[in-house]
């Protein structure tokens, strides 16, 4: 696969006048001032340099970037997978509804993904479902899939992970939030933080846990996990240093996030069953 840039009129206008999660480069001089700059991540991360004549599955893709990576790599074919309403997000009981329709305003049904990919003239596939969805007899088997910045969000990352070993027959890559300080305490246990207070942020398990739910969910891994950040970009939300951010959680890892980065651990592994074996 190629792209085969379109040009849209009033692109950075259009840029402009949505939020992002991605930083992604549209057209020369034309950055999407994305959450997180990515750009320079795959380059730390256990992705085949040629994805030639590979089926790919991009899991939680929002506004693109590791779907069109892979594209870019030569994949035959991507999938990018997205639950598009946050509506049907896992949020937890007692979630503000109106932080719920704010959050579909702003991320306006997939808009930025539909933006990029005519700006690129890509040919990534976008299909609504979730994850929990998954199924081989439907979706068929994909060669590489990548999970990124998802299992936060889930409920059940297990169940989550087994659906995708359901489709998955060659490897998995996944790069998702880990609590660093969880990490740095407990090296070997598995252990993990659980949110679910207003909002879909679940699981931030340390780096032993990450790899724990990758094997409950039917993977091995193929090379030992690793650590990384990844980058703010123009769009993270940088809030003022005073007592009162300091003290909350969320608060220390906005500012954490905003300077260093946000903390995430790259595992790579292949089903233990494989799909189509």
């Amino acid at each position: 696969m190629s792209f085969s840039p379109t040009a849209v009129p009033d692109l950075p206008a259009e840029v402009a006048g949505r939020e992002w999660y991605h930083t992604l480069e549209l057209a020369p001089g034309v950055l999407t001032p994305g959450w997180f700059d990515t750009r320079k991540v795959p380059a730390r991360l256990p992705i085949p340099a040629s994805l030639a004549g590979r089926r790919c599955l991009d899991v939680g893709t929002f506004d693109g970037f590791w779907a069109f990576e892979m594209e870019r790599r030569g994949a035959a074919e991507v999938i990018a997978l997205d639950v598009l309403d946050p509506h049907g997000w896992d949020w937890p009981a007692g979630s503000d509804a109106a932080m719920v329709d704010a959050l579909a305003a702003r991320k306006r049904g997939g808009a930025g993904f539909a933006l990029a990919q005519r700006a690129l003239g890509s040919r990534v596939e976008r299909i609504e479902r979730s994850v929990y969805e998954l199924d081989p007899e439907r979706d068929g088997s994909f060669d590489f899939v990548y999970l990124g910045s998802l299992l936060l969000h889930l409920r059940d990352p297990v169940r989550a992970l087994e659906h995708v070993a359901a489709v998955c027959g060659g490897e998995l890559l996944v790069v998702d939030a880990i609590d660093l300080p969880m990490t740095l305490a407990h090296p070997r246990r598995p252990v993990a933080h659980l949110d679910g207070v207003g909002r879909p942020w679940w699981w931030k398990p340390n780096i032993a846990g990450l790899v724990r739910l990758v094997e409950a969910g039917g993977f091995e891994l193929v090379a030992p996990a690793r650590r990384i950040s990844m980058p703010p970009g123009g769009g993270f939300p940088r809030p003022p240093v005073r007592p009162r951010t300091l003290m909350s959680r969320t608060g220390r890892e906005y500012l954490y996030g905003a300077r260093r980065g946000s903390p995430h651990a790259a595992v790579l592994a292949r089903p233990t069953q494989p799909h189509g074996a």
